[in-house]
Protein backbone atom coordinates (compact mmCIF):
# COMPACT_ATOMS: atom_id res chain seq x y z
CA UNK A 1 0.00 0.00 0.00
CA UNK A 2 1.43 3.40 -1.18
CA UNK A 3 1.98 6.07 1.71
CA UNK A 4 1.15 9.49 0.86
CA UNK A 5 2.35 11.97 3.16
CA UNK A 6 0.08 14.70 4.78
CA UNK A 7 1.35 17.61 3.63
CA UNK A 8 1.43 16.42 0.03
CA UNK A 9 -2.30 15.31 0.55
CA UNK A 10 -3.40 18.89 2.04
CA UNK A 11 -1.45 21.03 -0.66
CA UNK A 12 -3.32 18.15 -3.32
CA UNK A 13 -6.44 18.78 -1.76
CA UNK A 14 -6.24 22.99 -2.15
CA UNK A 15 -5.31 23.00 -5.35
CA UNK A 16 -7.66 20.83 -6.60
CA UNK A 17 -10.56 23.07 -5.07
CA UNK A 18 -8.94 25.95 -6.45
CA UNK A 19 -9.01 24.59 -9.97
CA UNK A 20 -12.17 23.14 -9.90
CA UNK A 21 -13.84 26.69 -7.92
CA UNK A 22 -11.85 28.65 -11.17
CA UNK A 23 -13.45 26.34 -13.74
CA UNK A 24 -16.83 26.65 -12.39
CA UNK A 25 -17.25 29.74 -12.10
CA UNK A 26 -15.75 30.08 -15.87
CA UNK A 27 -18.77 27.70 -16.96
CA UNK A 28 -20.96 29.52 -14.85
CA UNK A 29 -20.34 32.95 -16.19
CA UNK A 30 -21.03 31.21 -19.63
CA UNK A 31 -24.19 30.26 -18.99
CA UNK A 32 -25.80 32.80 -17.58
CA UNK A 33 -24.32 35.01 -20.29
CA UNK A 34 -26.13 32.73 -22.85
CA UNK A 35 -29.45 32.57 -20.68
CA UNK A 36 -29.48 36.60 -20.53
CA UNK A 37 -28.74 36.51 -24.54
CA UNK A 38 -31.97 33.94 -24.73
CA UNK A 39 -33.82 35.64 -22.20
CA UNK A 40 -33.12 39.44 -21.50
CA UNK A 41 -34.26 41.34 -18.88
CA UNK A 42 -37.75 43.80 -18.90
CA UNK A 43 -37.32 46.40 -21.52
CA UNK A 44 -39.83 49.52 -22.87
CA UNK A 45 -40.74 47.32 -25.47
CA UNK A 46 -42.35 44.60 -22.99
CA UNK A 47 -44.05 47.26 -20.44
CA UNK A 48 -45.84 48.49 -23.49
CA UNK A 49 -47.07 44.93 -24.65
CA UNK A 50 -48.14 43.95 -21.60
CA UNK A 51 -50.37 47.03 -20.80
CA UNK A 52 -52.01 46.93 -24.25
CA UNK A 53 -52.60 43.12 -23.07
CA UNK A 54 -54.46 44.49 -20.56
CA UNK A 55 -56.66 47.03 -22.98
CA UNK A 56 -54.58 49.93 -21.89
CA UNK A 57 -52.69 52.58 -24.50
CA UNK A 58 -49.83 53.65 -22.09
CA UNK A 59 -48.35 56.93 -22.53
CA UNK A 60 -44.66 57.50 -23.00
CA UNK A 61 -44.52 59.26 -19.39
CA UNK A 62 -46.06 56.45 -17.96
CA UNK A 63 -43.79 53.73 -19.51
CA UNK A 64 -40.56 55.67 -18.48
CA UNK A 65 -42.30 55.80 -14.24
CA UNK A 66 -42.85 51.68 -14.45
CA UNK A 67 -38.97 51.73 -15.56
CA UNK A 68 -37.62 53.91 -13.44
CA UNK A 69 -39.53 52.01 -10.57
CA UNK A 70 -38.16 48.72 -11.55
CA UNK A 71 -34.76 50.22 -11.41
CA UNK A 72 -35.24 51.44 -8.32
CA UNK A 73 -36.42 48.43 -7.20
CA UNK A 74 -33.71 46.11 -8.36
Amino acid sequence: MMQIQIWLFVVSLVGVLLVGGIIGFFLARTWFKKYLKKNPPVNEKMIREMMRQMGRTPSEKQVRQIMASMDQNK
